[in-house]
């Protein structure tokens, strides 16, 4: 039996991505590629992950370290969307 998301994961991925960009811009990076350089992660890697490619959880935790920020302030904006769609 395949355990499914109870939730579209082309969607949340996309709002991960979002959610990173915003947040590092707001922290001053314009550029990903400096962002990914100085926290030490693929800048390929990275910039997929702002356009919605997979990411683990560990990888995730390592960005938001990089951007100074909690699990929970990241999911805090911009994933109502996401909670609307799974309601439905």
């Amino acid at each position: 039996m395949k355990n499914e998301l109870p939730i579209d994961e082309e969607l949340l991925f996309k709002l991960i991505g979002t959610r990173l960009k915003q947040l590092r811009i707001e922290k001053g990076f314009t550029n990903y590629e400096h962002f990914a350089y100085d926290n030490s992660i693929s800048r390929t890697q990275y910039g997929k992950y702002e356009t919605g490619s997979n990411i683990q959880i560990l990888t995730l935790f390592k960005i938001l370290k990089g951007l100074n920020i909690s699990f929970e302030e990241f999911f805090s904006q911009g994933f109502d969307e996401l909670f609307k769609k799974n309601d439905e």
